[in-house]
């Protein structure tokens, strides 16, 4: 028996409360029914909802890294570009 199934499984709220442009809680990761019924789930279905929100955080952090490589090579591109045009040397 594991040992999650002695004890209640816990909110992952982190007191952060707003949701994104996609319904999920930007702290927990949590969707609105996830959020506002999980007093009645059991912990089966609280610890699936726990391993979704990993799921989610870690695409969204994959995802903002993905933004920040794409900003660092915009913003290469445009050294680059700025360099060729400069006459001082």
């Amino acid at each position: 028996m594991e040992q999650l199934e002695f004890f209640d499984v816990p909110s992952p709220c982190i007191n952060v409360c707003q949701s994104d442009n996609r319904g999920y809680c930007k702290g927990c990761f949590r969707s609105r029914d996830e959020r506002f019924h999980w007093q009645q789930f059991d912990d089966a279905k609280k610890i699936d909802i726990i391993r979704l929100c990993k799921q989610r955080k870690r695409r969204y952090r994959y995802a903002q890294y993905q933004a920040y490589k794409a900003q660092l090579r915009q913003e290469k591109q445009q050294a680059d570009t700025n360099q060729s045009f400069d006459f001082g040397e």
